[in-house]
C-alpha cells in the first residue's frame, strides 16, 4: 500500500464518486479530483462534509478506509470493507479461535519490536537510547511485567523533554502526535481488512468498546516513526496540525524502513505484519514479520 493519503480539512466540501475519480464539490463547483485507484485512506477532519453513497462504496471495494475525525484529530469513526479477503472466513475463524498463550506471545513480539524502535527513534534524534535493546529482551510472553510502560516513562522525556506528558486532549505536541498516530492507524486498520482479520478481536487491546483493537495493536511498532516525524515538525517551528503540516506527518504510510526483503514503505510493512499474524493464527508460522530495529529511512 503506497497509495495517496487524503485529507478534507476545509468545512462544506462534498465528495463524491465521477467515474474513476473522488471528486471534491464547493459551492456546487469541482474544485478537485483524484483517482481513486491512488487512494490509500481518506480522512474527514472539517465540518459540514457529505459524501456519495458511491464514493462510499467505490472506497469500500477498494479497500480505502474512511476516516472521520473528532475535533482532536483522533478518530471517531472507520468505514471499512466488508469483504477484505478471499480467505476472510476462514482466516477470521482461526483469529477468534487463537489461544491466549499464543496471543501473548505475539503481544511480546509486538512490544519488543515497539521497543527497539524507540531506541532507534532516540539514536536518529541524538537522545540516550542506551538501555531500550535490554528492555526490548526483557518482554516476555504477555509482557506481564510492563516493560512497555517502563519503556514509554524514560522515552517521552529523553524525545520531548522532561515536560512532556502524552494527553490525548492537550494541543500542540500532543495534536500532531494525534494526528500522525490516525494516519498510522487508518493504515493498520487497512492492512488488518486486507489480510483477512477482523480489526475488533486484538491481542492486548481488548477493550469491548474499541472497534479497531487489532489495528492498535500492530500500529505499536511503527509508532515510533510518527514520532520522529513529529519531533522533526517540532523541530521546524510546526506547534499544531494545519494544512502546511498535515502533508509532511501523512507521510509515515511512505516512510521507508529496512526489513528482510529490502527497503518498504511503512504501508507496505504493515501489510506483511497482517499477513504473517493471520498465517500464526492458522498455525503456518509463530514469528510475526517485522521490520529491522534500524534508522527509517527517507520516504
Amino acid at each position: 500500500m503506497t497509495g495517496r493519503i487524503v485529507e478534507i480539512a476545509e468545512d462544506g466540501r462534498h465528495l463524491a464518486k465521477n467515474r474513476g475519480f473522488l471528486t471534491v464539490n464547493a459551492g456546487g463547483e469541482e474544485i478537485g479530483r483524484l483517482p481513486l485507484d491512488d487512494i490509500a485512506a481518506v480522512i474527514a477532519s472539517a465540518h459540514g462534509i457529505t459524501y456519495s453513497n458511491s464514493l462510499l462504496v467505490a472506497l469500500a471495494e477498494r479497500n480505502a478506509p474512511l476516516v472521520v475525525c473528532a475535533a482532536n484529530f483522533m478518530p471517531a469513526a472507520v468505514l471499512l470493507s466488508a469483504d477484505g479477503h478471499h480467505e476472510q472466513a476462514g482466516r477470521m475463524m482461526d483469529q477468534a479461535a487463537a489461544s491466549k498463550p499464543l496471543r501473548k506471545r505475539l503481544w511480546a513480539q509486538l512490544v519488543s519490536a515497539k521497543i527497539e524502535a524507540q531506541a532507534a527513534t532516540l539514536k536518529v534524534v541524538g537522545a540516550r537510547h542506551e538501555g531500550f535493546g535490554l528492555l526490548a529482551r526483557k518482554v516476555r510472553s504477555g509482557d506481564p511485567d510492563n516493560v512497555e510502560a517502563q519503556a514509554a516513562r524514560r522515552y517521552w522525556p529523553l524525545l520531548f523533554g522532561a515536560d512532556f506528558r502524552r494527553d490525548r486532549a492537550a494541543g500542540g505536541l500532543n495534536a500532531l502526535l494525534n494526528y500522525t498516530y490516525t494516519v498510522l492507524r487508518a493504515g493498520t486498520a487497512r492492512a488488518v481488512m486486507g489480510a483477512g482479520l477482523h480489526p475488533s478481536f486484538g491481542l492486548a487491546h481488548r477493550q469491548r468498546g474499541n472497534p479497531f483493537a487489532l489495528a492498535d495493536d500492530l500500529m505499536e511498532p511503527f509508532r515510533p516513526v510518527a514520532d520522529l516525524l513529529v519531533f522533526e515538525a517540532a523541530r521546524a517551528g510546526i506547534r499544531e496540525p494545519d494544512k502546511d503540516s498535515k502533508p509532511a506527518l501523512a507521510r509515515v504510510l511512505i516512510t521507508d524502513m529496512s526489513t528482510a526483503a529490502g527497503v518498504s514503505p511503512v504501508g507496505v510493512c504493515l501489510q506483511r505484519l497482517a499477513v504473517s499474524l493471520a498465517q500464526c493464527f492458522g498455525g503456518e508460522t509463530r514469528i510475526l514479520e517485522l521490520p529491522r530495529p534500524t534508522l527509517p529511512l527517507e520516504g
